[in-house]
Parts: C-alpha cells; sequence; structure tokens
C-alpha cells in the first residue's frame, strides 16, 4: 500500500464523506421491502405444497410457477387479485416476480434451475432490530489505484453459492491488478468497464468479516486504464444478514492474500 500524508483538514473531509455514504448505506438497508425484511425461502416442486404462513398453494411445472388461491387469500400479481389458478415465470438469477399479500410481498425466484418463494415481511426482525452495520474506520490509506485490463471478449464465470447446490454465473470484462503494501493483487471485475464492481474475500474474511464474500463497486474505467478501489465502501452481502439470501461466494481467483481491514464488518460478529 502506498501510504501519503494526509493533512487533518483532508482526512477530516474524507471521513465526513465517508459517514454521509454510510449513512445512506443503512437508510438504503432499512428499506421496509429490502433485505432485511427477509422472512421465509421456500422451495417448490412439481407437488402442490402449502407454506405456513403463506396464503395459496404453490407448485412448478415446466418450468413455470403456478398459485392457486381464493380472493379472500388477498394475493395480487400485476394489481389483480388471484381467484383461481395464476402461472407466473420468474427469470433465472434475475430478481423475481412479486405477489403481493397486504404489506408483505412474496417474491418468485428461480436459481440454478430451482424456483423458490422468498417471503419479504417489513416486520421481520432482521429489521426491526437493526441498528447500523458495523464497519472499520474510513482511512485514505485505503483507497488504492489499480490497472484494468479487459478480456478479447467478456467471460462467464460461475460460483458457487450460499445455499449448497445453487451456482451463479456472473459477466467478467476483465482484471485489475493493483498492490497492497509489498503484496501484488489480482482480481476479477465483473460488470462492464463503465461500470465495474468485485466480489472478494481477504485475510479478515471469517474474522472480523463476513466469509463467503464482500462486495465492492468500483465504477468506470479512465481513459488511461486506471481505476479506484475504494476498499472503505466494501460491503456485505445480503447473506451476511440474513439466512433467506441466496447470494454468490468470491470467485477462487478473488481470494486476496492481505487482510484488508476496511469497510463493513460481519454483523454477526
Amino acid at each position: 500500500m502506498t501510504i501519503t500524508v494526509e493533512s487533518p483538514t483532508t482526512t477530516t473531509a474524507f471521513a465526513d464523506e465517508w459517514a454521509r455514504w454510510h449513512d445512506a448505506r443503512e437508510d438504503n438497508l432499512r428499506d421496509p421491502l429490502g433485505w432485511l425484511s427477509l422472512a421465509g425461502l421456500h422451495w417448490l416442486t412439481d407437488s402442490p405444497q402449502r407454506f405456513d404462513g403463506l396464503p395459496g398453494t404453490w407448485w412448478v411445472t415446466e418450468e413455470r410457477v403456478f398459485i392457486t388461491a381464493q380472493p379472500a387469500d388477498r394475493l395480487d400479481v400485476d394489481g389483480e387479485r388471484i381467484g383461481g389458478v395464476q402461472i407466473v415465470t420468474p427469470v433465472e438469477g434475475a430478481p423475481g416476480v412479486h405477489v403481493l399479500n397486504e404489506e408483505k410481498v412474496y417474491e418468485v425466484i428461480r436459481r440454478s434451475g430451482q424456483f423458490a418463494v422468498r417471503v419479504h415481511d417489513p416486520a421481520a426482525p432482521t429489521l426491526s432490530g437493526f441498528t447500523g452495520v458495523t464497519a472499520y474506520p474510513a482511512d485514505p490509506r485505503w483507497v488504492v489505484t489499480g490497472h484494468f485490463t479487459a478480456f478479447d471478449q467478456p467471460r462467464t464465470v460461475t460460483t458457487g453459492a450460499v445455499v449448497d447446490g445453487l451456482e451463479h454465473h456472473h459477466r467478467a470484462a476483465g482484471t485489475i491488478e493493483f498492490r497492497i503494501g509489498d503484496s501484488r493483487e489480482t482480481l476479477l471485475a465483473f460488470g462492464t468497464p463503465e461500470d465495474l464492481r468485485v466480489l472478494f474475500t481477504d485475510a479478515t474474511s471469517g474474522v472480523t468479516t463476513y466469509a463467503a464474500a464482500r462486495s465492492l463497486a468500483v465504477g468506470a474505467v479512465e481513459t488511461d486504464g486506471t481505476v479506484t478501489l475504494d476498499f472503505n465502501r466494501a460491503v456485505n452481502l445480503p447473506c451476511a444478514f440474513t439466512v433467506f439470501a441466496t447470494c454468490p461466494v468470491a470467485p477462487t481467483e478473488n481470494r486476496l492474500r492481505v487482510a484488508i481491514e476496511a469497510g463493513e464488518q460481519d454483523p454477526k460478529l
């Protein structure tokens, strides 16, 4: 890591800017129907099933999800109340189809060819008990410059998930090389050169930070090929907060040897 001398004014301004970003991040996590509202994850089969606390009957046939309900169940899709059978078709790996039930949302998702209903409840304990995200103190020394090298063609990189048997498929645009202290590191970068992000682990993972991965938004590549990695803004994946998420783990190429003592820490520690 290159160490530069920061004036007190510069350091204070940096900390203030990070604090505003961190406050906005926590406000986003307080979304009544966001990740902290998850209160259930029910995997579907080709046999009609009923789940505790979930109105209707749910099953999968020919890669489509069937829902049987009566008007009294108060299940709505696209503004229409289900009174009989409703068919929805979620897209693999994408945000799910929303089935509304008064203040709750049942999100029908598809992951690795499997289908599930994810329950969003504004009264979920993870949301009502949320008091913020613990993070390392902001430090300008953890802002480093990297160099992006694009692949000739984007590649599909497959990673595992925090749920056994699931996979995630990522569009990898290239690699980012950078130096931390005496260590030269390389990360696979997902997305496009206009909007890159990385999933990584490091020597703090499973110790002070979440074990599966943290995510860092990198943004756009400069005209000279450089990018800025501000590890102070490394964030937890949803699965760090709830067992009802299906997040990816970091690719093997992105397991850093150094300890990145910056960014969000494991909320369960």
